[in-house]
């Protein structure tokens, strides 16, 4: 559904696609945790936590930003008129 210009159907799946990179990013800096904190070195360990949770907090704001893409759609205000 195009919208304002906008393919909406194609935003939201952008957005899923970058929400994909952003797991599997957060999936590796998860593992890379375990290596560190395992090898005992725990100031590495520590800046890859805080890294996963950055990465979370990036994943609900694309939730939240492909929800709104979504309400943005089927809320706007569109006319079509026979040229």
């Amino acid at each position: 559904m195009c919208t304002n210009g906008v393919n909406a159907t194609q935003l939201k799946a952008s957005i899923e696609q970058i929400d994909e990179a952003v797991a599997l990013t957060r999936r590796w800096t998860h593992r890379g945790y375990h290596t560190a904190d395992g090898g005992g070195m725990l100031k590495t360990a520590a800046k890859l936590q805080q890294a996963q949770g950055l990465l979370d907090e990036v994943r609900a704001l694309l939730s939240e930003a492909g929800d709104l893409s979504e309400e943005e759609a089927l809320s706007a205000n569109v006319s079509v008129s026979l040229v």
